[in-house]
């Protein structure tokens, strides 16, 4: 609903700014002064919104062809008329107020076309991290302003000329026009110049980036790689994985895509390679790889899963019940690999092209932090971890999180029920795509922040309920002082059973209970909470009491979701790794 209001605006805001425009014309072709100065005010103000607040709706109106570069090349007609209609400039005048915005232009087509020349070396065609590639070339490049200001930008001076036009008028003289003409072309020039010079100085020469990066692939020859395309919002999906590729043993690196996760990837030992050019990055000799392991199914993928010779293997971000872990697109690859038998059943079950020989096992080496018992500190006050998927992409399921139906309420009793401690950590993603899942987290927090809480926490020390966000104090530091979680149907809800802790799965869509633990196996243990949270009461009683009927469950359902007891994931991990390596 917001975002549809957001969209009515933005398009009344382009009505509005398009009338203006029309107004422009025809008062300047007419010589209207006030009725020009209004309409000007109206377009300029439109403008700063549809670049600000309705930059999406802006983004479509140029997808329709009238962006931009059109509206200003208006602008600037509208600017002549104006002068010419009311001043009635002599002929030197008029090829001056005629000529002078022309040419901003056309020395905006020059920067473009030098700015080409320069793009290469401004962002680097790859980053490093772990890896000394030795001394490089330093380009130069020019200024960021420079840069910014280039290209079909430029012309953005000329509104200069539009308040210099209303003047002209009102003393009716050309000169306020022509000298302020002069003066947003010696910026033009400015510009090109700086950007020209630095052309020049860097002419001939190209980075070394990617000519070391291809001599220490050469020397260091890495046999397994993690593979990661996606930007950088979701890069705890490959953060997941570093840990364990890092007790490997293997000679391995971590292999990127955008440059934005290059920045956001936790802190590794791992050599990492970021190379956001698809030509690049396929150039790349990528052949002492054996093994290729890919944490999300992106379309960028194919430029890895073409290398011959090497086993792609999909280990994903986490197994659970939601329609995602069980993609279509993972039969690209040579195995899949899951936590337990419910992973294998569940390609089983949905029929999508997986072959069951192809499904290994491997459990979750990430959990080996994860404690099986509870904190035992003398002090320790009953915790309850509440932590909610995001909202999907879909705009039709309003059961995919509970956060957006149920999450106020269930932070409300959990802050009423008294004596606990609350710790919030919703999924990264939340309110990325959802206006409405966005404005809810905002009031949850809001609400902890009202009861003493604090606002991420760089540890999990004290007792003051938490609201943690940021990448550290991680998922699995969460699960270690939990006492209690309540989560969705989500990988959250699978990692957490490796605790053996009770835990609580949110039933927004108020499914049967037997239907809803049948279409969700990880829920065989839950405690179920319906949309109206009447449940929580009677959940906490049981647990804080220690009563716990559904602890043999647990113990039955962390085999079945995440292997035999007794195995260590990371020595199963750590040996399938080696047999693809042979």
């Amino acid at each position: 609903m917001f975002s549809r209001v957001r969209s009515q605006q933005g398009l009344a805001v382009v009505g509005v700014t398009f009338l203006g425009y029309g107004v422009m014309i025809l008062a300047g072709a007419l010589g209207l002064v006030i009725p020009y100065a209004i309409a000007a005010a109206v377009v300029l103000s439109g403008e700063l919104a549809l670049a600000t607040r309705y930059a999406d709706t802006a983004q479509l109106v140029a997808k329709a062809g009238v962006g931009l570069p059109f509206r200003r090349l208006v602008r600037d007609l509208s600017v002549a008329l104006l002068v010419i209609a009311a001043v009635r400039p002599g002929l030197v005048g008029t090829v001056a107020v005629l000529l002078l915005p022309a040419a901003l232009w056309v020395v905006a087509v020059g920067t473009t076309a030098v700015t080409k020349s320069v793009e290469g070396r401004v962002d680097p065609p790859a980053y490093t991290r772990n890896i000394d590639l030795g001394a490089l070339r330093r380009v130069p490049t020019p200024p960021t302003w420079a840069r910014r200001l280039a290209g079909l930008r430029l012309p953005l001076l000329n509104v200069l000329l539009v308040p210099a036009a209303v003047v002209a008028a009102a003393v009716d003289r050309v000169a306020p026009v022509v000298v302020t003409g002069l003066v947003t072309l010696v910026a033009g020039l400015v510009t090109a110049a700086v950007l020209a010079l630095a052309a020049l100085r860097g002419r001939g020469a190209t980075p070394g980036v990617l000519p070391a990066v291809h001599d220490w692939l050469a020397r260091e020859k890495p046999e397994v790689a993690l593979y990661f395309a996606g930007p950088a919002k979701d890069v705890y999906q490959a953060n997941m994985w570093l840990a364990p590729m890092e007790a490997t043993g293997r000679r391995a690196v971590v292999l990127l895509r955008a440059a934005d996760a290059f920045h956001q990837l936790a802190d590794t030992r791992l050599p990492v390679i970021c190379v956001p050019a698809g030509v690049d990055f396929m150039n790349l000799d990528l052949g002492s790889l054996r093994v290729a392991l890919y944490a999300a199914n992106v379309g960028a993928n194919i430029h890895l899963l073409r290398e011959p010779g090497v086993k792609h293997v999909f280990v994903g971000h986490g197994d659970s019940d939601k329609a995602a872990s069980v993609n279509p697109y993972s039969k690209v690859y040579d195995e899949v690999w899951v936590a337990g038998p419910a992973g294998r059943e569940r390609y089983a079950r949905a029929d999508v092209g997986v072959l069951d020989r192809d499904i290994v096992e491997v459990g979750r080496p990430q959990l080996a932090g994860v404690h099986t018992f509870g904190s035992g500190a003398p002090d320790h006050l009953f915790t309850v971890l509440y932590a909610p998927t995001w909202e999907g992409w879909l705009d039709d399921d309003p059961y995919h999180t509970s956060l957006v139906l149920m999450g106020e309420r269930i932070v409300s009793g959990l802050l009423a029920a008294g004596n606990l401690r609350v710790v919030y950590k919703p999924h990264p993603l939340t309110g990325t795509r959802s206006p409405k899942a966005k404005a809810v987290h905002e009031r949850v927090v809001a609400r902890i922040r009202a009861a003493g809480g604090e606002t991420d926490p760089s540890s999990l020390d004290g007792a003051a309920h938490l609201v943690v966000t940021g990448r550290t104090p991680s998922l699995f530091d969460c699960f270690n002082v939990t006492d209690l979680l309540v989560s969705d149907v989500s990988s959250v809800v699978s990692d957490f059973v490796q605790s053996e802790r009770p835990y609580v799965v949110a039933n927004p869509a108020g499914l049967p209970e037997d239907e809803f633990r049948r279409q969700f196996p990880t829920a065989r243990a839950a405690y179920l909470l319906s949309a109206d949270g009447g449940e929580l009461a009677k959940i906490l009683a049981v647990t804080r009491g220690g009563d716990d009927p559904m602890a043999e469950a647990r113990r039955e359902l962390k085999e079945y979701l995440l292997g035999p007891a007794g195995s260590n994931p990371m020595d199963r991990f750590r040996d399938e790794i080696g047999r693809l390596c042979g």
